[in-house]
């Protein structure tokens, strides 16, 4: 332990030198602008200022990228909470509740407790990040098999987002499902649905696609009512009480848990473990009925989830040197360029920037705190421009986002098509949710699904042969068996009413 605050001690000294603090300040200020600009994520964000690490003195460009990561991961969520546009993909289950709290008057109190959900879980999980040479040691050992075991558990989970209606909520699901099998087969090469189109051979652009159904969707919904929606007077208070953070806590854990776990699995999705924390939350709730509503834990969840997630996707990358997500592959660009290479070693013949690295996510959760705080007012306001005005910037933002995923205009389109098929989807009452969670995690269960049987010479029983599987196939069993109690219990609920009113009725 001693040792540990040493090298702790010794990544502060050097990035609370002036030079590297405001690196650090401009990477966060950056992150959350980026961030607030609908599809234009924390990849893109990284991607763009990538020559500063030609430029700059190793330290200071990795700690500003790295900050400029993390402030993005917060950044999108202001869009998510305003105006049900996800700035990213790990915002997207933030737009459920986010948004419903706007309707409800009290977008300030969603900023906020994302805020400090946010600051919580960061400063949780950079304690993770201290041990993240043993803790990526464990991640690394997970297979095919256990990846498919908790995969199909987090799919399964999709019964959680159904709403009132479990056919609307399926038909939701599959859509989804037939979305992420667009493209080419990952062993076979075969075009897969893509109709002849050179540009589907990559699969649909999943930012175009979700912004399409929760953002365009809802501005079309607006915009064919019959009166604008008007939120700008309704803002409420932007302080947190008491019980705001009682009710909270519990889900910021629970999601910071998740996160933290999901970002220690190479390749897993942002989104995944946002959904996972809202669908937890939504589990173990009293009041389910609330969520989608402008539940306070739908918010708290998937934004801890999201920053957790976004400082332990940092330890497959220093411990092993292996990036887990497209933004950490930037990143190890960034150390590439300054001659260092992440691993086990740099711990021991580059210690100051390791640790200083890891120190500088600590400072950054502070940093992200004092600028959130303060300056959701301001967010906020962005309700009082005028809707159409509100709505012609939005869009071009959204377009413009869509367009630089892959810098052609078939992003765009798609983008638009998926909002009209949303909009469509709305108005049968058919929820959003289900489809953005199996677009995320279709082609990982398909991948991992494929793999492990292939790995395994096509034997089914092999699927049976891993204990952390195994363990995830039981709580599928559990979850299933939930929900059919609890279906059963609310139709049997609903007949003794319809019963007792038809008795009442002969007297």
């Amino acid at each position: 332990m001693s040792e540990i605050i040493s090298n702790l001690q010794l990544g502060f000294d050097s990035v609370l030198t002036l030079n590297i603090f405001m690196w650090a300040v401009i990477g966060c200020g950056l992150g959350m602008i980026t961030g607030v600009l609908p599809g234009f994520g924390p990849a893109a964000a990284t991607g763009l200022l990538l020559p500063f690490a030609f430029v700059l003195p190793p330290t200071a460009s990795i700690v500003m990228l790295a900050c400029i990561y993390y402030g993005s991961m917060y950044g999108g969520t202001i869009t998510s909470v305003l105006l049900n546009v996800p700035g990213e993909a790990s915002s997207v289950a933030t737009c459920i509740d986010g948004y419903a709290m706007t309707k409800r008057g009290m977008a300030g109190k969603a900023l906020s407790i994302s805020a400090v959900g946010s600051f919580i879980a960061g400063v949780i999980a950079v304690f993770g990040l201290i041990f993240s040479q043993k803790i990526a040691a464990i991640a690394i050992t997970f297979t095919y098999l256990d990846v498919f075991g908790f995969s199909l558990l987090a799919l399964t989970l999709v019964v959680g987002l159904t709403g009132d209606s479990m056919i609307k909520g399926l038909i939701s699901a599959f859509l989804g499902l037939f979305i992420g099998m667009v493209g080419l087969d990952i062993y076979t090469g075969g075009p897969r649905f893509t109709m002849g189109l050179d540009q589907l051979q990559e699969g649909l652009p999943f930012i175009a696609i979700i912004m399409g159904i929760f953002g365009l969707s809802e501005i079309l919904e607006s915009i064919g009512g019959k009166k604008q929606p008007d939120y700008s007077g309704n803002i409420g208070s932007t302080l947190l009480k008491w019980q705001d953070f009682k009710d909270s806590i519990g889900a910021i854990l629970r999601g910071t848990g998740i996160g933290f776990f999901f970002g220690l699995l190479p390749g897993s999705p942002a989104a995944a473990s946002s959904f996972a924390a809202y669908t937890v939350e939504k589990r173990v709730s009293k009041t389910p009925e609330r969520f989608g509503k402008g539940a306070i834990q739908g918010v708290a969840g998937p934004e801890a989830a999201n920053n957790a997630l976004g400082i332990s996707n940092f330890i497959p990358l220093l411990a092993l040197g292996i990036p887990s997500s497209a933004t950490m592959a930037i990143l190890l660009a960034a150390f590439t360029i300054n001659g260092l290479t992440p691993g086990p070693l740099l711990f021991t013949n580059n210690p100051e920037i390791a640790w200083g690295l890891i120190a500088s996510l600590a400072l950054a959760n502070v940093i992200l705190l004092i600028m959130a705080l303060p300056l959701v007012r301001m967010w906020v306001s962005i309700l009082k421009i005028p809707t159409m005005i509100l709505y012609t910037i939005t869009l071009s933002f959204m377009s413009i986002g869509a367009y630089i995923i892959d810098g052609s205009m078939f992003s765009v389109l798609v983008l638009w098509i998926a909002g009209i098929v949303g909009f469509t989807l709305r108005r049968f009452g058919v929820p959003m949710a289900p489809a953005a969670l199996t677009i995320v995690l279709g082609p990982m269960l398909e991948k991992s699904f494929r793999t492990a049987l292939q790995v395994n010479y096509g034997e089914f029983s092999s699927l049976f042969s891993s204990s952390r599987a195994n363990t995830a196939y039981a709580l599928i069993v559990v979850v299933l068996a939930t929900k059919m109690i609890s279906s059963i219990r609310k139709s049997n609920k609903v007949r003794k009413m319809k019963s007792s009113a038809a008795m009442n009725g002969s007297k």
